[in-house]
């Protein structure tokens, strides 16, 4: 069969998946079309791994609402990529300056891996989210300059909050450089294992939608607090269509642990 007998072909394929297949050639090479939207798009995730979020700008956003700033152990950018430990706790002098809790939940806004993804998507799903939990004492939202997933941990031990919830870029790839994840733990503190936390993760304009993530996060709040526990013991399998669930079980309203 010749190449442009499978054209039809490939083109119902490629409208199936971001993957780049199909490509085509000229010659032994790639088509320059097609080579330099791979350079594209490598220098994409290359600058959101390496770019510095516009915290100012992520808190002009989330106004009304409160918001402190943290910052990690990494003093700059290299230092983050190449020591990851160091994004895993908080400078001591910042988690002073935190607000006295205890909270409920305290949700931290960190730069990760994408800081594209979180200018893009953090903001906008705690807009969607934070009116519905009107039964939660919720601390002022932490943004979080070099900050690793178990940055949370740090943070939420020092407010005495019951949960933390972490908002963080993820790992962009070739096809998506704006990937946001979000990570939902019980009882943080200092040592917490990835099994101890649940993840929502490919919230992005051609993954899973803001409201859909919003949603999502609001339902395993809801059962964590029911169950009180996260992690590999909390199911997550929330119905295709979530209901509003943030409000108390019966009435019942949990307090903060310390």
């Amino acid at each position: 069969m010749r190449d442009r007998e499978l054209d039809p072909l490939w083109r119902r394929f490629q409208a199936r998946t971001r993957a780049r297949i199909g490509l085509g050639r000229t010659g032994s090479a790639l088509p320059t079309a097609r080579l330099l939207e791979f350079q594209l798009a490598y220098a994409e995730a290359r600058d959101a791994v390496l770019a510095a979020a516009d915290f100012a700008a992520i808190a002009a956003t989330l106004q009304p609402r409160a918001s402190c700033r943290v910052r990690s152990l990494a003093p700059d950018r290299a230092s983050y990529l190449r020591r990851p430990d160091l994004g895993r706790r908080a400078r001591p002098d910042d988690l002073e300056a935190l607000p006295d809790g205890p909270f409920d939940v305290v949700f931290v806004i960190a730069d990760g891996l994408s800081a594209r993804a979180v200018e893009a998507h953090a903001a906008a799903v705690l807009e969607i989210l934070v009116p519905r939990l009107e039964s939660w004492r919720i601390a002022p939202i932490v943004l979080a300059e070099q900050g690793r997933v178990a940055l949370g941990d740090d943070i939420g031990a020092a407010l005495h909050a019951q949960f933390a919830v972490v908002l963080i870029g993820e790992r962009p790839g070739l096809s998506v450089p704006d990937s946001l994840g979000i990570y939902l733990t019980r009882e943080p503190r200092v040592g917490r294992r990835d099994s101890e936390r649940n993840c929502i993760s490919n919230i992005h304009a051609h993954g899973l939608g803001i409201a859909a993530a919003a949603d999502k996060l609001e339902w395993l709040m809801t059962q964590a607090r029911h169950l009180r526990l996260t992690g590999i013991g909390l199911k997550e399998d929330a119905p295709a269509e979530v209901p509003s669930l943030a409000k108390p079980v019966d009435g019942e309203s949990q307090p903060a642990e310390a």
